[in-house]
């Protein structure tokens, strides 16, 4: 009895942990991966890095998006696309305050 007493310390810490730090993040990379995955041609978009465009072409094969900037077209990893800052763009400005 005693030997389970002194980990319920630990086990509550590890919980604590578990609830307010490792869901929420799980939570939020399956959302990411559904954002990249629903991306389609034709949608603006901002990458995390700061660079706005338009998706031209996606590439399943290699997870690649091909983006048309006002001076070009530049291949990046679905990955490197900001899901907050893209939302953020393509919401409707009436909405946003």
């Amino acid at each position: 009895m005693e030997g389970i007493s002194s980990f319920l310390p630990f086990i509550a810490m590890f919980a604590v942990v578990y609830f307010f730090m490792i869901a929420p993040q799980m939570k939020r990379a399956k959302k990411e991966k559904k954002f990249a995955s629903e991306l389609k041609r034709g949608d603006k978009v901002i990458t995390k890095s700061g660079m706005h465009g338009r998706i031209a072409d996606l590439n399943d094969k290699d997870s690649s998006c091909i983006i048309e900037t006002m001076s070009g077209k530049i291949k990046f990893d679905r990955s490197a696309i900001s899901m907050e800052m893209s939302q953020k763009l393509n919401q409707d400005p009436a909405t946003t305050k």
